[in-house]
This record gives structure tokens, sequence and C-alpha cells, in this order.
């Protein structure tokens, strides 16, 4: 963008910028940082905001925790359950018995592409339904109860 553009549209244009980037490369998962496009359009923190919002409005991104927008495409299949739901299918998908040795907080936050503190308040939820145990600071976390999964109509 050039300085004497007008204001009016730029977010707009920008919007437009990142369709095409994200079309022309199918392997996109995240979109740039606000940042990244203030850098590049040389344009205001508002206005790469408002170019967010107008790809948040035609379903192109959606924010993720972080302050960060993800590409949301129309083929993929986004887990939109809370966290604390997906690491409990972890049980069951693993094959988890009572008593066994659950994944660390370091290896699921890298699993689910979310911050450890995250995943910790996920774990502290499922042990307070009891179906983690807490080995304390420095220990394993162990699978206490396997999780029963409602059927739903």
């Amino acid at each position: 963008m050039s300085q004497q553009s007008s204001p009016r549209g730029t977010f707009q244009k920008i919007a437009d910028a990142v369709k095409t980037r994200i079309e022309v490369d199918p392997g996109m998962s995240e979109l740039p940082s606000a940042a990244d496009l203030m850098r590049d359009y040389k344009v205001s923190r508002g206005v790469a905001l408002r170019a967010f919002g107008v790809l948040q409005q035609e379903g192109v991104a959606e924010r993720v925790p972080g302050g960060r927008w993800r590409v949301v495409r129309a083929d993929a299949r986004v887990d939109r359950r809370p966290l604390e739901q997906q690491i409990a299918d972890i049980i069951t998908a693993d094959g988890l018995k009572a008593g066994e040795a659950f994944p660390s907080a370091s290896v699921l936050a890298e699993r689910f592409g979310v911050s450890r503190p995250t995943v910790t308040k996920a774990l502290d939820k499922l042990e307070s339904a009891g179906v983690l145990a807490s080995g304390g600071q420095g220990k394993v976390r162990t699978v206490r109860a396997v999780p029963i999964r409602e059927e739903r109509s």
C-alpha cells in the first residue's frame, strides 16, 4: 500500500490480499500476525484488526487463544469442543487403563498447539472430575477412571 492511498477500504484490500494468499497456499493454517500486516502494508493496528474482522465475517478466519488467527477451510474438520474433553478422549483413543501414566502437559501442549498453562487448566478440570489423579509437582499424572462418552441423538 502506498503512503498516499486513501485509508477508506484499505482494510478490505488487505483482507482480499490475505484471502488470495490463503487460496494460493493450501497448507497455510495460521494467518500473519497483526504486527506482520502492519509492517507489510504500512498501516495502523486498527486497520489490521479490521482486516481480520472482515476475514472472520466471511468465514475465512477465526480467532484462537493468544491473539492469533487461524485459517478456516470448508473441507477441514476442526474439533471445537472444550480442551478438557479433547484431552479426555486421549484415554480412550490410546487405550489407557486406570493407573497408567498420562502424557505430560508439555506433550499435550505441543499436540494440541496451545500453551502449557492452558493445558494445565484443562488437566485440573479433569482431576476435579475424577478422571485423572495428580502425582504432584514433578510426578506423573495417572488415569484414575476411563471417561464414559454420552451418546447424543
